[in-house]
């Protein structure tokens, strides 16, 4: 493969105001997608109302994970090929249509397909705004502006529960729209993106990895689905579990084999020959296996234990992203001034792990100072670290692998993220039941045929139970929440020791040997 960084020539070189007008498409577009992947999970009981399908529930959030996950990797290469422009605007594109589909559903089964493409469409934006971040800011400079980054994750996180409390509690409005809040965002982001968004093209081998990004797919989706449907669909002992399992493991072995054989990998086989881009991927992984969990199920502690409606609930995780805003801007301040930035990954992830094991001593009488100190606490450490580790794999990488290390990263913190989700909800439904039957036994209450499928019941349903049933139910959910916060701590305790394992290389204040005259603008 050609190495088109030692090409002679300069570089295009872009002025504050030029990157902060391509920088507002990027986060406009990357705030739309991410509220509109957030936003359904307020309104999932009042959905599963209309739709029916309560067994299918989860499907509707890990779906889109799933999607967004495995095609992570493959939105760089491609962007590689045909430009990162085309694919961004494609990967937005794609979004609002499926965004309109999810909102026309009919069925529990044309909305979980929707959300599926939601999730192809949201890995695309998600991956190339740092990709075309990195493409028009100097390294130095980057963590200035990957503050913004990591503020707009923040905002989306507490936006998207937020606007679908406020939809779901408004009559006039009703749930689907959630899904077509956020087309005219959609819209602008495409229109700003098209008239400010100029990049240098270079042409590529144009061959695409066809059998690498087949297996990748496939034993990412092998492993996710045995974390997603075991428990719940098959016994985790089963012929089902071992078989995805083994399946899993097969594809990552031929995946290795079809990425040390392609021409143009998805995946380059040298990315793993680099130290850095290794652990930050590892601690990405773990950052989102400690993040994700926390944050999906944090509205259900509040709304079930807590009796909150969903539009509090939001509003009480305001205090995470107040604190991730500001630990992401002004440690990337500090960075660009520095150059120094490991101190800012392992400071967070310390805070994450005691974030989490905070967390996890929140019982049903907790109060709301309690729960907002907590949630700060967590916040700050995820805004310290999030955008810090892909800063370091981008600082590390080649200019010829800045796409493929851009997505590779994201790929795992989305692969983390998908696991801690299936995993947690693992994890809290068998924790629920084991309580509530204990709990009933010691109280000298027979489960009746209800009994067992309480757990499944809205916040409002649960609300209404009679005292000694209610009373049980909550005190169930919230041992339930203390352990899936709890079980969060050991993994963001080994993305400590990841980052502390970092090579820590003071970010250069040019791009040095990714100067290149270009073969040919994306003007179009």
């Amino acid at each position: 493969m050609t190495d088109v960084a030692n090409r002679a020539g300069t570089r295009r070189t872009y002025t504050h105001r030029e990157v902060m007008e391509i920088l507002s498409g990027l986060l406009l577009a990357l705030l739309t997608s991410m509220i509109s992947t957030s936003v359904v999970g307020t309104a999932l009981p009042t959905i599963v109302g209309e739709l029916g399908g309560q067994d299918q529930l989860s499907w509707v959030a890990s779906a889109t994970l799933l999607t967004m996950t495995v095609s992570t990797p493959l939105w760089g290469k491609l962007s590689d090929i045909f430009g990162r422009k085309l694919m961004f605007q494609t990967a937005l594109a794609l979004f609002v249509a499926a965004s309109v589909v999810a909102g026309l559903s009919q069925n529990m089964g044309m909305l979980i397909a929707a959300r599926a493409a939601q999730g192809l469409g949201a890995g695309g934006l998600s991956a190339l705004t740092q990709v075309i971040l990195g493409d028009v800011v100097e390294p130095r400079e980057r963590g200035r502006y990957s503050g913004y980054v990591g503020a707009v994750f923040g905002v989306s996180t507490v936006a998207g529960p937020l606007l679908g409390g406020f939809i779901v509690d408004a009559s006039w409005l009703g749930w689907r729209w959630c899904f077509y809040v956020c087309i005219p965002l959609a819209v602008i982001a495409f229109a700003v993106i098209q008239k400010v968004l100029r990049l240098d093209h270079e042409h590529r081998d144009a061959r695409i990895d066809w059998w690498g990004a087949f297996t990748i797919t496939g034993a990412a989706t092998s492993f996710m689905l045995v974390l997603s449907l075991g428990g719940h669909e098959f016994d985790w002992n089963s012929p089902w579990t071992y078989g995805l399992c083994a399946l899993g493991v097969v594809m990552i072995l031929l995946a290795v084999v079809a990425e040390r054989r392609a021409a143009s990998p998805i995946l380059p086989p040298r990315l793993f020959g680099n130290r850095t881009f290794v652990l930050a991927s590892l601690a990405s992984l773990l950052v989102g296996i400690a993040m994700f969990g926390a944050m999906i199920y944090l509205p259900q502690y509040l709304q079930i234990v807590k009796g909150m409606s969903p539009t509090d609930s939001g509003l009480m995780t305001l205090p995470m992203v107040v604190s991730l805003f500001l630990g992401s801007i002004v440690s990337g301040r500090i960075v660009t001034r520095t150059g120094r930035w490991k101190l800012f990954p392992v400071a967070g992830m310390v805070l994450v792990a005691v974030g989490l094991g905070l967390l996890s001593r929140l019982h049903v009488d907790s109060g709301y100072l309690v729960i907002g100190l907590d949630i700060a606490v967590f916040g700050v450490g995820l805004g310290l670290t999030m955008q810090m580790l892909i800063l370091a794999a981008q600082n590390a990488a080649e200019p010829r692998d800045m796409a493929s290390t851009t997505s590779g990263v994201s790929f795992f913190r989305s692969l983390g993220g998908a696991v801690g989700v299936a995993a947690y909800g693992a994890i809290l439904t068998n924790k629920v039941k084991s309580e509530m039957t204990s709990l009933m036994t010691a109280a000298h209450i027979r489960p009746s045929g209800s009994g067992a499928t309480l757990s499944l019941g809205t916040p409002e349903a649960i609300g209404k139970l009679p005292d000694p049933i209610r009373v049980i139910v909550l005190e169930a959910f919230a041992r339930g929440m203390q352990m899936v916060f709890l079980v969060g701590v050991p993994a963001a305790l080994l993305g400590v020791v990841a980052v502390l394992f970092l090579r820590e290389v003071p970010l250069r204040s040019s791009r040095g040997a990714q100067a290149r005259r270009p073969a040919h603008a994306e003007n179009s």
